[in-house]
Protein backbone atom coordinates (compact mmCIF):
# COMPACT_ATOMS: atom_id res chain seq x y z
CA UNK A 1 0.00 0.00 0.00
CA UNK A 2 1.33 3.50 -0.94
CA UNK A 3 0.25 6.36 0.63
CA UNK A 4 0.30 10.24 0.02
CA UNK A 5 0.77 13.08 1.22
CA UNK A 6 -2.02 15.60 -1.27
CA UNK A 7 -0.80 18.23 -1.47
CA UNK A 8 1.86 18.25 0.52
CA UNK A 9 2.32 20.74 3.31
CA UNK A 10 -0.02 22.92 1.56
CA UNK A 11 -2.69 22.17 4.19
CA UNK A 12 -0.77 22.68 7.30
CA UNK A 13 0.49 26.57 6.49
CA UNK A 14 -1.22 29.12 7.26
CA UNK A 15 -2.62 32.09 4.31
CA UNK A 16 0.46 34.45 5.04
CA UNK A 17 3.82 33.59 6.21
CA UNK A 18 4.82 34.84 9.86
CA UNK A 19 1.03 36.24 10.18
CA UNK A 20 -0.32 37.11 13.70
CA UNK A 21 -3.38 39.02 14.49
CA UNK A 22 -4.99 41.00 17.99
CA UNK A 23 -8.69 41.20 18.10
CA UNK A 24 -10.39 44.10 19.44
CA UNK A 25 -13.72 45.09 19.88
CA UNK A 26 -14.59 46.74 16.44
CA UNK A 27 -10.77 46.87 14.37
CA UNK A 28 -8.80 44.03 14.52
CA UNK A 29 -5.01 44.65 13.94
CA UNK A 30 -2.67 42.28 12.08
CA UNK A 31 1.04 41.95 12.64
CA UNK A 32 3.10 40.91 9.35
CA UNK A 33 6.20 41.15 10.70
CA UNK A 34 7.54 44.91 9.79
CA UNK A 35 3.99 46.73 9.66
CA UNK A 36 0.79 46.38 11.07
CA UNK A 37 -2.82 47.12 9.64
CA UNK A 38 -6.14 47.59 11.33
CA UNK A 39 -9.62 46.26 9.60
CA UNK A 40 -12.72 45.93 10.52
CA UNK A 41 -13.20 43.27 12.96
CA UNK A 42 -16.47 41.68 10.71
CA UNK A 43 -14.07 41.68 7.50
CA UNK A 44 -11.16 40.32 9.04
CA UNK A 45 -13.59 37.18 10.47
CA UNK A 46 -14.34 36.82 6.93
CA UNK A 47 -11.02 36.18 5.88
CA UNK A 48 -9.96 34.39 8.54
CA UNK A 49 -12.85 31.72 8.19
CA UNK A 50 -12.03 30.88 4.97
CA UNK A 51 -8.77 29.46 6.55
CA UNK A 52 -8.97 25.30 6.81
CA UNK A 53 -8.08 23.42 9.73
CA UNK A 54 -4.54 20.84 8.42
CA UNK A 55 -5.15 17.76 6.89
CA UNK A 56 -4.13 14.71 5.39
CA UNK A 57 -5.29 12.73 2.79
CA UNK A 58 -4.27 8.92 1.99
CA UNK A 59 -4.46 7.43 -1.39
CA UNK A 60 -4.38 3.85 -1.84
CA UNK A 61 -2.05 2.16 -4.34
CA UNK A 62 -4.28 1.11 -7.79
CA UNK A 63 -2.62 -1.94 -7.65
CA UNK A 64 -4.14 -3.41 -4.29
CA UNK A 65 -7.66 -2.22 -5.81
CA UNK A 66 -7.26 -4.81 -8.88
CA UNK A 67 -6.16 -7.81 -7.00
CA UNK A 68 -8.41 -10.60 -7.63
CA UNK A 69 -10.79 -11.41 -4.79
CA UNK A 70 -12.70 -14.64 -3.87
CA UNK A 71 -16.42 -14.13 -5.25
CA UNK A 72 -18.49 -16.09 -3.10
CA UNK A 73 -21.82 -15.54 -5.60
CA UNK A 74 -24.14 -16.97 -7.34
CA UNK A 75 -22.32 -16.06 -10.56
CA UNK A 76 -20.30 -19.57 -11.13
CA UNK A 77 -17.95 -17.61 -13.14
CA UNK A 78 -16.28 -15.71 -10.44
CA UNK A 79 -14.76 -17.38 -7.96
CA UNK A 80 -12.66 -14.62 -6.02
CA UNK A 81 -14.26 -12.53 -3.87
CA UNK A 82 -14.64 -12.30 -0.33
CA UNK A 83 -17.93 -11.12 0.15
CA UNK A 84 -21.12 -12.93 1.20
CA UNK A 85 -23.73 -13.79 -2.26
CA UNK A 86 -24.17 -10.60 -4.18
CA UNK A 87 -27.35 -8.79 -5.13
CA UNK A 88 -27.97 -9.16 -8.87
CA UNK A 89 -27.55 -5.03 -9.07
CA UNK A 90 -24.19 -5.33 -7.51
CA UNK A 91 -22.66 -8.51 -9.31
CA UNK A 92 -18.45 -8.45 -8.83
CA UNK A 93 -16.71 -8.45 -12.49
CA UNK A 94 -15.80 -12.11 -13.68
CA UNK A 95 -12.67 -13.43 -12.56
CA UNK A 96 -10.64 -16.01 -14.84
CA UNK A 97 -8.12 -18.20 -13.39
CA UNK A 98 -6.03 -21.29 -13.80
CA UNK A 99 -2.97 -23.32 -14.39
CA UNK A 100 -1.44 -24.97 -17.19
CA UNK A 101 1.29 -27.42 -17.69
CA UNK A 102 2.72 -28.51 -20.93
CA UNK A 103 4.53 -31.35 -21.76
CA UNK A 104 5.74 -33.34 -25.09
CA UNK A 105 2.66 -35.48 -25.72
CA UNK A 106 0.06 -33.60 -23.50
CA UNK A 107 -1.04 -30.37 -22.20
CA UNK A 108 -3.58 -30.01 -18.76
CA UNK A 109 -4.75 -27.05 -17.62
CA UNK A 110 -7.05 -27.25 -14.30
CA UNK A 111 -9.52 -24.31 -13.32
CA UNK A 112 -12.04 -24.16 -10.49
CA UNK A 113 -15.14 -23.86 -10.59
CA UNK A 114 -17.53 -21.83 -8.28
CA UNK A 115 -20.48 -23.47 -5.94
CA UNK A 116 -23.82 -22.63 -7.02
CA UNK A 117 -26.36 -20.35 -4.76
CA UNK A 118 -30.10 -20.19 -4.35
CA UNK A 119 -31.75 -17.23 -2.88
CA UNK A 120 -34.32 -17.87 0.01
CA UNK A 121 -37.43 -16.19 0.80
CA UNK A 122 -35.51 -14.90 4.23
CA UNK A 123 -33.35 -13.28 1.69
CA UNK A 124 -30.34 -15.29 2.97
CA UNK A 125 -28.61 -17.90 0.07
CA UNK A 126 -28.54 -21.54 0.20
CA UNK A 127 -26.10 -23.47 -1.35
CA UNK A 128 -27.26 -25.56 -4.39
CA UNK A 129 -24.61 -27.11 -5.59
CA UNK A 130 -20.85 -27.80 -4.66
CA UNK A 131 -18.13 -26.08 -6.48
CA UNK A 132 -15.27 -28.37 -8.67
CA UNK A 133 -12.21 -28.38 -10.14
CA UNK A 134 -12.24 -28.71 -14.44
CA UNK A 135 -9.46 -30.96 -15.83
CA UNK A 136 -8.85 -30.15 -19.40
CA UNK A 137 -6.27 -32.47 -21.06
CA UNK A 138 -5.39 -31.50 -24.68
CA UNK A 139 -3.18 -33.47 -27.27
CA UNK A 140 -0.15 -32.25 -28.68
CA UNK A 141 -0.50 -31.03 -32.24
CA UNK A 142 3.28 -30.32 -32.53
CA UNK A 143 6.53 -28.90 -30.96
CA UNK A 144 4.67 -26.77 -28.25
CA UNK A 145 1.82 -26.97 -29.96
CA UNK A 146 -1.52 -28.21 -28.90
CA UNK A 147 -5.27 -29.11 -30.24
CA UNK A 148 -7.51 -27.83 -28.14
CA UNK A 149 -9.88 -28.23 -30.17
CA UNK A 150 -9.60 -32.27 -29.55
CA UNK A 151 -9.69 -31.73 -25.88
CA UNK A 152 -11.40 -33.58 -23.26
CA UNK A 153 -12.72 -32.39 -19.98
CA UNK A 154 -12.79 -34.22 -16.56
CA UNK A 155 -14.55 -32.64 -13.76
CA UNK A 156 -13.23 -33.50 -10.11
CA UNK A 157 -15.63 -33.53 -7.54
CA UNK A 158 -14.89 -32.14 -3.84
CA UNK A 159 -14.65 -35.71 -2.54
CA UNK A 160 -12.48 -36.80 -5.68
CA UNK A 161 -10.54 -33.64 -4.53
CA UNK A 162 -9.74 -34.89 -1.43
CA UNK A 163 -8.44 -38.30 -2.57
CA UNK A 164 -6.25 -36.63 -5.24
CA UNK A 165 -4.56 -34.52 -2.38
CA UNK A 166 -3.70 -37.11 0.26
CA UNK A 167 -2.34 -39.59 -2.64
CA UNK A 168 1.06 -40.97 -1.46
CA UNK A 169 4.06 -41.17 -3.92
CA UNK A 170 3.68 -44.77 -4.72
CA UNK A 171 -0.40 -44.90 -4.55
CA UNK A 172 -2.97 -44.66 -6.99
CA UNK A 173 -6.23 -43.46 -7.19
CA UNK A 174 -9.18 -44.02 -10.28
CA UNK A 175 -12.15 -41.71 -11.42
CA UNK A 176 -14.75 -43.33 -13.12
CA UNK A 177 -17.30 -40.63 -14.27
CA UNK A 178 -20.84 -41.08 -16.91
CA UNK A 179 -22.10 -37.74 -18.06
CA UNK A 180 -25.58 -39.39 -18.61
CA UNK A 181 -26.25 -40.96 -15.75
CA UNK A 182 -29.94 -41.11 -15.10
CA UNK A 183 -30.61 -40.10 -19.03
CA UNK A 184 -31.66 -41.91 -21.63
CA UNK A 185 -27.70 -41.96 -23.31
CA UNK A 186 -26.67 -43.52 -20.40
CA UNK A 187 -23.78 -45.88 -20.71
CA UNK A 188 -22.79 -44.43 -24.05
CA UNK A 189 -20.24 -41.81 -22.78
CA UNK A 190 -17.70 -43.59 -20.48
CA UNK A 191 -14.66 -41.30 -19.10
CA UNK A 192 -11.63 -42.93 -16.34
CA UNK A 193 -9.25 -40.76 -14.98
CA UNK A 194 -6.43 -42.47 -13.36
CA UNK A 195 -3.43 -41.59 -11.56
CA UNK A 196 -0.44 -43.63 -10.93
CA UNK A 197 3.02 -43.15 -9.94
CA UNK A 198 5.73 -42.78 -12.32
CA UNK A 199 8.26 -46.40 -12.15
CA UNK A 200 11.41 -43.76 -11.01
CA UNK A 201 9.19 -42.15 -8.42
CA UNK A 202 9.76 -39.22 -9.95
CA UNK A 203 5.94 -38.17 -9.88
CA UNK A 204 2.25 -39.50 -11.47
CA UNK A 205 0.96 -40.53 -14.34
CA UNK A 206 -2.16 -38.81 -15.43
CA UNK A 207 -4.42 -40.33 -17.90
CA UNK A 208 -7.82 -39.69 -19.21
CA UNK A 209 -9.82 -42.04 -21.13
CA UNK A 210 -12.51 -41.34 -23.53
CA UNK A 211 -15.20 -43.31 -24.24
CA UNK A 212 -17.71 -42.09 -26.55
CA UNK A 213 -20.50 -44.24 -28.34
CA UNK A 214 -22.43 -41.31 -29.37
CA UNK A 215 -19.17 -39.99 -31.89
CA UNK A 216 -17.63 -43.05 -32.10
CA UNK A 217 -14.65 -41.75 -30.51
CA UNK A 218 -12.40 -43.67 -28.20
CA UNK A 219 -9.64 -41.56 -27.28
CA UNK A 220 -6.56 -41.82 -24.22
CA UNK A 221 -4.40 -38.74 -23.38
CA UNK A 222 -1.86 -38.75 -20.52
CA UNK A 223 0.69 -36.66 -19.30
CA UNK A 224 3.34 -36.75 -17.14
CA UNK A 225 3.35 -34.90 -13.95
CA UNK A 226 6.78 -34.21 -11.69
CA UNK A 227 6.69 -34.32 -7.65
CA UNK A 228 6.65 -30.69 -8.06
CA UNK A 229 4.06 -29.75 -10.54
CA UNK A 230 2.30 -32.25 -8.24
CA UNK A 231 3.05 -29.98 -5.22
CA UNK A 232 1.50 -27.00 -6.91
CA UNK A 233 -1.66 -28.89 -7.50
CA UNK A 234 -2.03 -30.24 -4.01
CA UNK A 235 -1.52 -26.71 -2.85
CA UNK A 236 -3.75 -24.76 -4.89
CA UNK A 237 -6.39 -27.64 -4.55
CA UNK A 238 -5.84 -27.72 -0.71
CA UNK A 239 -6.33 -23.56 -0.77
CA UNK A 240 -9.63 -23.33 -3.29
CA UNK A 241 -11.63 -26.46 -1.45
CA UNK A 242 -12.89 -24.02 1.36
CA UNK A 243 -14.30 -21.97 -1.31
CA UNK A 244 -15.80 -24.75 -3.68
CA UNK A 245 -17.73 -25.40 -0.80
CA UNK A 246 -18.97 -22.31 -0.09
CA UNK A 247 -18.13 -22.10 3.62
CA UNK A 248 -15.92 -18.96 2.52
CA UNK A 249 -19.57 -17.06 2.61
CA UNK A 250 -20.85 -18.62 5.94
CA UNK A 251 -17.39 -17.14 7.10
CA UNK A 252 -17.62 -13.69 6.05
CA UNK A 253 -21.16 -13.46 6.75
CA UNK A 254 -20.46 -13.67 10.78
CA UNK A 255 -20.85 -11.11 12.71
CA UNK A 256 -19.65 -10.52 16.51
CA UNK A 257 -22.96 -8.49 17.59
CA UNK A 258 -24.99 -11.06 14.89
CA UNK A 259 -23.48 -14.43 16.43
CA UNK A 260 -25.71 -14.42 20.16
CA UNK A 261 -29.13 -14.12 17.66
CA UNK A 262 -27.94 -16.54 15.47
CA UNK A 263 -27.74 -18.89 17.45
CA UNK A 264 -30.55 -18.25 19.26
CA UNK A 265 -32.74 -18.88 16.17
CA UNK A 266 -30.84 -21.92 15.43
CA UNK A 267 -31.61 -23.25 18.87
CA UNK A 268 -35.00 -22.68 18.15
CA UNK A 269 -35.38 -24.26 14.66
CA UNK A 270 -32.99 -27.00 15.20
CA UNK A 271 -33.30 -29.60 18.51
CA UNK A 272 -30.78 -32.15 17.44
CA UNK A 273 -27.44 -31.56 18.54
CA UNK A 274 -25.17 -33.59 19.78
CA UNK A 275 -25.59 -32.72 23.50
CA UNK A 276 -29.51 -32.94 23.48
CA UNK A 277 -29.44 -36.47 22.60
Amino acid sequence: MAHSLSPPYADIRSPRPYLCYALASTYSTVYTGSCSISIPTKLFSTLTAAHKKPSVKCRQSEFSEQQPRFSSGPNNDSLYSPQSPPSAAGLPPRVFVGHSIYKGKAALTVEPRAPEFVPLDSGAFKISKEGYILLQFAPAAGVRQYDWSRKQVFSLSVPEIGSLVSLGPRESCEFFHDPNKGKSDEGKVRKVLKVEPLPDGSGHFFNLSVQNKLLNLDESIYIPITKAEFAVLVVAFNFVLPYLLGWHTFANSVKPEDSGHINNANARSRVDYEWSR
